[in-house]
């Protein structure tokens, strides 16, 4: 993007253009470490190999550059035989400063090198992360314990003097201690293949980023890493718990960073004690299946539809989840509350500030009540030793590792202090950095004279220290900004001369805040609450105070017409009821610059009421407003949600009659035409937002938005006015003039009833994004397209369109295209011009074949195919060394060719339901392969080629009657279709899963026996009437499913750590033998079993929590219920004419009883049970069950629901 001229100067300079949409990334690039020259560079090499060409370059070193850009590691490789000159700058200077790892490859005559030795220390300058590799020496070789580098770097004095010289042996002795390879009774290609391995981990996107400074810590985290055990297939939640600024967090991402690659999925939620408040806890699940799953979740709206989605997607994956900052067990019960919710070997990391919710209260086998963690290990974080704690001060308040001398003792002193905790020393430290002495002296008197050095009280030395313009931006972020998008408010508090491009780098610096990838505002907790105290020390009384987050005691505030000229912002939002708010309310607040409102109105005359207001929130805004002389002359600003706005709404005026409106969000404002935005020209961001059905029409004041950054029209069906429309366009057509803003840099036109883009879209040279998802009705795309040479996105989901024009080759740097559900039949050959390509998305288009130059896309990651017409692959698809995933998924395609073997970086391939009657032999050279998806496809045999797939993990096929294959060695999900088990080759004894599926033979006992690591086994379709299980000792869960002929199931009494117990769909099923000796039962779920006539004895049961009948109308009722239950689903039973007693069931919280026609009372239940009751036509009022109710609804026929009560 071209860099504008800014300006931070006060609101309203005419000679400058503001920061816009990529301030974010300037505050990221302006805030790293200072002592890091490369931090603000981007990372065009992701990794430097540095060698001397004589002893490598044409063996060793050209191989392993090869494998790792075949693994798709952007790599620069430096020979120094290919060097000119003495100096190291330009080009070479850019590579190792961008890079994320450095490699040099240490050989003989690598001292020898003059130039070698100066890349290196020039490594060593740049902090980079440095892996060695010792080639042909050893590292005391490098340590210069032997005379062979030291004869080279005597031969170097002469020439380059003493000085250089010794700075090359401390940094060839620097380097010699660092973590790398040695080669020493190591295969060229096996040490190739481990070091491609590393680097790739080491460069994981989903790393988390840790502070730039640790100290201290790594021997809680060899501490954490015995207690994860990753060796354990046992699904393990491990509680790291300590105070807050004690390293938590830190700790918790450093585990995550180091082992999330070994897992099928992981996901880091952060701050669920903030991010849980009220319905958002279903926008945290919805994050925890979205990174896990690497795709979108269905939609759903309710935790208990999110607890569902979460059982059923995860429980088959060996998956990785971080919930950060719990406080309450409802929070874990939503988000990751069972292990038998998650595949074998999952790893749960909670971290907590209190462990007391997580104590679990249970009866033993002697009825005695006793308090534990239950499943949860807990680590305690310990506080840093106070030389580890120095040392962190120091790195923040000096940029090294120790004081210097004249500092030593009062820094000493200061960390002391700090009691150990590393926010606090790194907050401090920051604070300190470059001030004087005598600052130095007032802030260690501070620190002594707080009682108890609490925590909040030592943070707060840092807050004092801020200017008051940097105050007002922190206890603004702190009160209503974490998580917002570093724009919105930014133009806030430039409009309030508040500098903050500047003040927010300050911020940074000192810790206090971050901005994170996504542009939004971060902050640590323990830092939002210290905001927040502030604010509420400023006076007793909170009218006095300068900003209300809280909406009851800011409505109360209002209300009492007490406010005071102090109060800058008020949040009322969230109220139970809507209210109406006079001119009179407001009077008494003349420095309100931040308003948030939803529903209510206006009333009176506001005439230099509200004058000063900058941000406007206003959710169900009305449609007409009743204030008089409202005029928000200064705002910058506004947000409106949920409202039914007029064309006349006379509430246009006084919002956007002002220069300094900055941006307009209209949210599902059901607007029929667009507002004149004549009045405010210096708009940069307008987004309007699912208007469906009203259709607004988008005038020609648009055109005049020349500073506009950021348009998104989206969810609406749009009609260009009937006065601005070029004769090119169709009367569904987007105005001519949104094409006229040239300085747009995201344009998402979205749900729109357009035809076809004017060939004006390519003047529009400034676009990174172009979005035209939902346009049905769009057909064409115009060959200026190509134009767009800055384009990274595109996106055409659910469109029309027919074909893509030839230009479309032109778009280099495009990353993403997304033709999902187009009419697509054909790409054109200029798809391979697409040479940053990382994504392509063809499902459910209608292409049958891909051109030749498919193989051109060097880069291209993922290649989604699902439900496309597609038939054939053309040979150059082996090309694609970088491929990842390919998902053919319902496709007519069916061969594959043999140049697949070529795609050496593939992970996951799915043919399922494909027209494949074979696979290729060559298929054996994915040797990175884990993933490989065959069930429904046509194949009947598999080649031997498939033993050949070492890192294969998971197998789905439909037939294996009959095969003769070799299993590849890491297989541990194995789910296959075969009526004789029998004939099978022995299967993998390292199984954690297996489903069989439609057998006809009675299955031999050794066949399942030697699966000692077995976990979870399906049954599915089987023909056989009795089913016996055997030493499945290790089993946890067992599914049987659709067998129709089975009449008994027994040996049960042998499956002593079973948690999961699933019968569906078993017809003819009459006895379920020993289940009452299953101790270890958790989870029962019986449904579909219509000849069943009993349940065995269940009170032995002391575990089971969760019990679920349906459709079983020959069931003779309920057997008593073991205490232990939580869960209780009945449901299409008929015949049941009553429930057992559950008045002893104290731990009951749900139960669920629907179309029961014969029911007729129901039992006394806890006060605390969630209770829903629908589709029993006799069951009574049960008055007595339901005055208790906290919340009581009937609908026919006879309904009844409520749910326990809410504390706090």
């Amino acid at each position: 993007m071209a860099k504008r001229k800014y300006s931070d100067g006060p609101a309203g300079s005419t000679d400058s253009v503001d920061v816009d949409l990529s301030l974010g990334a300037e505050y990221k690039v302006l805030s790293t470490d200072r002592g890091n020259p490369t931090s603000s560079l981007g990372a065009e090499f992701e990794v430097f190999l540095s060698f001397r060409g004589l002893d490598t370059r044409l063996n060793f070193a050209d191989c392993l550059y090869h494998a790792m850009d075949g693994a798709g590691i952007r790599v620069f490789r430096d020979d120094e035989e290919i060097r000119k000159g003495e100096a190291i700058g330009g080009e070479l200077e850019h590579a190792v400063k961008s890079s994320t790892i450095c490699i040099p490859i240490f050989s003989k005559n690598y001292a020898f090198s003059a130039w070698c030795l100066r890349e290196l220390a020039y490594m060593v300058d740049c902090k980079a992360m440095i892996l060695p590799i010792f080639f042909d020496v050893k590292p005391k070789d490098v340590k210069l314990k032997t005379e062979l580098y030291q004869d080279a770097l005597q031969k170097h004095k002469e020439r380059f003097g003493c000085e250089v010289v010794q700075r090359w042996k401390e940094t060839l002795k620097t380097v010699a201690r660092m973590k790398g390879w040695d080669l020493k009774n190591t295969g060229h290609g096996e040490l190739i293949k481990r070091i491609v391995a590393e680097v790739s981990i080491k460069l994981n996107k989903r790393d988390k980023k840790l502070p730039d400074h640790l100290v201290g810590i790594q021997d809680q985290v060899e501490d954490v890493m015995r207690l994860i055990d990753e060796g354990s297939l046992d699904v393990r939640y491990l509680v790291i718990h300590g105070m807050g600024g004690i390293g938590k967090t830190t700790l918790a991402k450093i585990i995550f960073n180091q082992i999330h690659s070994r897992f099928h999925g992981c996901s880091f939620i952060s701050n669920v004690r903030e991010a849980s408040n009220g319905s958002k806890i279903v926008q945290l699940q919805k994050q925890l299946l979205l990174e896990t799953l690497n795709s979108n979740p269905p939609e759903f709206y309710d935790a208990d539809a999110g607890i569902y989605q979460l059982n059923m997607r995860f429980r088959r994956k060996k998956v990785l989840i971080v919930l950060d900052d719990l406080d309450e067990r409802d929070q874990l019960s939503k988000l990751a509350e069972k292990s038998d919710w998650f595949g074998l070997g999952s790893r749960i990391i909670i971290t907590t500030r209190d462990t007391s919710f997580l104590l679990i209260e249970e009866e033993n086998e002697e009825n005695n009540v006793e308090m534990h963690f239950k499943e949860f290990k807990i680590y305690r974080m310990r506080e840093l030793r106070h030389q580890h704690a120095l040392q962190l001060f120091s790195k923040h308040a000096f940029k090294m590792d120790f004081p210097p001398y004249d500092y030593d003792d009062i820094s000493r002193e200061i960390a002391l202090t700090a009691s150990g905790l590393p926010l606090a020393l790194v907050v401090i430290g920051s604070s300190l950095y470059c001030q004087s002495k005598q600052l130095w002296k007032d802030t260690l008197k501070k620190l002594n004279s707080l009682p108890n050095q609490k925590v909040h009280d030592i943070l707060k030395i840092s807050f004092e220290m801020l200017d008051n313009a940097q105050r007002e931006i922190f206890l603004d972020i702190a009160c209503y900004f974490i998580g917002e998008k570093t724009i919105y408010p930014h133009y806030m508090w430039k409009a309030l001369e508040y500098y903050p491009r500047s003040n927010i780098i300050v911020l940074i610096h000192k810790s206090l805040i971050k901005v994170d990838d996504d542009d939004s505002l971060l902050m640590h907790s323990l830092l939002r609450d210290l905001g927040r105290v502030i604010v509420q020390q400023e006076d007793k009384v909170p009218r006095k105070r300068s900003r209300l987050w809280c909406p009851e005691v800011a409505l109360e505030v209002v209300q009492t017409r007490r406010g005071t000229e102090n109060m800058t912002a008020l949040k009322l939002t969230g109220l139970p009821k809507e209210h109406d708010f006079t001119s009179e309310e407001f009077l008494r607040l003349p420095s309100l610059r931040l308003l948030e409102l939803e529903g209510g109105n206006l009333v009176g005359d506001f005439k230099n009421i509200l004058s000063n207001l900058k941000w406007f929130s206003w959710y169900r805004c009305p449609s007409n407003l009743q204030a008089i002389n409202l005029y928000f002359g200064k705002l910058v600003m506004l947000k409106l949600l949920d409202s039914e706005i007029p064309n006349n709404w006379n509430g246009w005026g006084p919002c956007m009659a002002n220069y300094d409106l900055k941006v307009i969000h209209l949210i599902r404002c059901h607007l029929s035409t667009t507002p004149d935005f004549s009045t405010c020209l210096n708009l940069r961001i307008l987004v309007f937002a699912e208007h469906c059905p009203k259709s607004p029409q988008i005038g020609s004041s648009i055109g005049k938005l020349k500073r506009l950054k950021h348009l998104g029209i989206i969810g609406s069906q749009v009609q260009p006015s009937k006065l601005f429309r070029s004769p090119h366009f169709d009367k569904c057509m987007v105005p001519s003039a949104i094409y006229g803003l040239k300085y747009l840099s995201s344009l998402k036109l979205e749900g729109q009833c357009m035809r076809d883009l004017h060939p004006s879209i390519g003047e529009m040279v400034g676009l990174t994004c172009l979005s035209l998802v939902d346009c049905y009705r769009l057909r064409k795309l115009p060959n200026s397209l190509g134009k767009l040479k800055l384009l990274l996105e595109l996106n055409l989901f659910n469109t029309r369109i027919r074909e893509l024009p030839d230009s479309i080759g032109d778009l280099k740097r495009l990353e993403k295209m997304n033709l999902g559900y187009t009419r697509i039949k054909k790409l054109p050959s200029s798809i391979g011009g697409l040479e940053s390509l990382l994504d392509l998305d063809l499902q459910w288009t209608e292409i049958t074949t891909l051109p030749a130059t498919i193989g051109y896309l060097q880069r291209l990651r993922r290649l989604f195919m699902v439900y496309s017409q597609i038939q054939e692959l053309p040979d150059s698809i082996g090309d694609l060394k970088r491929l990842e995933v390919m998902n053919l998924r319902f496709t007519q395609i069916r061969e594959l060719p043999h140049s697949i073997g070529g795609l050496e970086s593939l992970l996951y391939l799915n043919l399922q339901y494909t027209e494949i009657t074979e696979l290729p032999p060559s298929i054996g050279y994915l040797k990175r392969l884990k993933r490989l998806r065959m069930y429904g496809s046509k194949i009947r045999v598999l080649p031997k080629a498939i033993g050949m797939l070492e890192n294969l993990e998971g197998l789905t096929y439909h037939d294996c009657s009959g095969i003769d294959i070799t299993w590849p060695p890491h297989l541990w999900e194995l789910d296959i279709f075969c009526d004789d088990p029998q004939s099978l080759p022995r299967l993998p004894l390292g199984l954690h899963y297996l489903g069989l599926n439609g057998v006809k033979s009675p299955i031999e006992q050794p066949l399942l026996v030697e699966l000692r690591c077995l976990r979870e086994l399906t049954l599915s379709r089987w023909e056989l009437k009795e089913v016996e299980f055997k030493q499945l000792e290790n089993l946890h869960r067992l599914d049987v499913d659709s067998c129709n002929s089975l009449v008994k199931i027994s040996g049960l009494s042998s499956l002593g750590k079973l948690e999961r117990l699933s019968i569906f769909s078993c017809s003819r099923l009459i006895k379920i033998q020993d289940l009452e000796e299953i101790k270890s039962l958790e989870k029962l779920s019986i449904g579909e079993c219509s000849s069943l006539e009993r349940l065995p004895d269940l009170l032995k049961l002391h575990k089971l929590r969760s019990l679920s009948v349906m459709d079983c109308k020959s069931l003779q009722g309920l057997p008593d219920l073991p205490n232990s239950l939580e869960y209780l689903f009945i449901a299409n039973w008929s015949s049941l004419n009553r429930l057992p007693d559950l008045s002893k069931q104290y731990k009951l919280r749900s139960l669920y009883v629907c179309h029961c026609e014969s029911l007729q009372d129901l039992p006394d239940l806890s006060s605390a049970c969630h209770l829903d009751v629908h589709a029993c036509p006799n069951l009574g009022e049960s008055r007595d069950v339901l005055e208790s109710c906290w919340w009581c609804r009937k609908s026919n026929p006879r309904l009844f629901s409520r749910r326990p009560p809410k504390y706090g």
